[in-house]
């Protein structure tokens, strides 16, 4: 089966998860509010037909993306939003060199294109890149790119706590996201086998119904989930939920609720040793969970 070689790094953390909505301002208003964060970075591409909004957190950036015109990417993410609607849609995987991982990964039959730099401007601030792009219909249909970041990383700073919230009861990094599909071995072929992540576990639970496989990169865990009915998998593969990390759910509940966020009780998580709660619509269309540890009084 054919792989990257050994010595090649292909990716080295996950950069950013790509969220495509219907109204960049009110999904800017929700994810300020979910986070209790400002945004770090906003720039529009009139070229591109695209307008974008950044929070940088501690292990990932998250990127909300708005179609505004009939450019090339704006027309992408139109379809996109008529096909699914508002969501992830891409995960940006960093990689330390675009050329590099292009030929790697084209080597092991992804055919992959490492295109111009990009560029964009947030007032005084600038930023550069080298994306990588990989064919959905090599990669079952979910949408991964690789980027090498070849600007200064201040000049995406950490996205600041609003006024009035505390660092502990602010949202500061991803714990995972979920992939459904319905074949796990050829998405553990896919980020394993050749983009090199590491997997951390693979196992079947008949009592939840599915297959579980857990990736980490950079302080992030990429979930994979395949239902073992086959009545119940999914007809395409596709990003599906967050989960975001909390030093204390039910203090983080307090103040989301405090923020006007719709938030389950909390209760405890899958995980031995988390709990964990729901936050409920709107959410840009992603199903979305707080994770923690259970307090040591528990």
């Amino acid at each position: 089966m054919p792989g990257r070689t050994p010595e090649a790094t292909i990716v080295d953390a996950v950069e950013r998860v790509i969220v495509v909505v219907k109204n960049l301002a009110e999904a800017e208003e929700v994810y300020t509010r979910i986070l209790g964060r400002s945004p770090s970075w906003r720039h529009n591409d009139p070229g591109g037909g695209t307008a974008h909004v950044i929070f940088r957190l501690d292990n990932m950036a998250l990127e909300l993306v708005e179609p505004v015109n009939g450019g090339p990417w704006g027309k992408v993410i139109t379809r996109y939003l008529d096909w699914r609607g508002e969501g992830v849609m891409t995960l940006v995987l960093r990689t330390p060199d675009a050329e590099g991982a292009a030929r790697a990964l084209t080597a092991s039959g992804l055919a992959a294109v490492a295109l111009p730099q990009g560029e964009a401007r947030d007032g005084a601030r600038a930023r550069s890149w080298r994306n990588v792009l990989i064919p959905t219909g090599l990669t079952r249909g979910i949408s991964i790119l690789l980027t090498e970041e070849t600007s200064r990383r201040e000049n995406l700073p950490p996205a600041e706590l609003r006024d009035g919230v505390a660092a502990e009861d602010a949202i500061s990094a991803l714990d995972h996201i979920v992939i459904m599909t319905a074949d796990a071995e050829a998405l553990k072929v896919l980020l394993g086998d050749k983009l090199g992540i590491r997997l951390a576990l693979d196992q079947s639970k008949p009592e939840w119904g599915v297959r579980q496989l857990f990736f980490r990169l950079g302080g992030v865990t990429i979930e994979v989930v395949e239902p073992l009915d086959k009545a119940k998998a999914p007809a395409d593969d596709h990003y599906w939920g967050l989960a975001w990390k909390a030093g204390d759910v039910s203090a983080m509940r307090e103040r989301l609720l405090r923020d006007g966020v719709e938030v389950s009780e909390v209760r405890r998580g899958r995980k031995k040793g988390t709990e964990v709660a729901t936050l409920r619509p709107p959410t840009m269309g992603i199903p979305t969970l707080l994770v923690g540890p259970v307090p040591a009084a528990d």
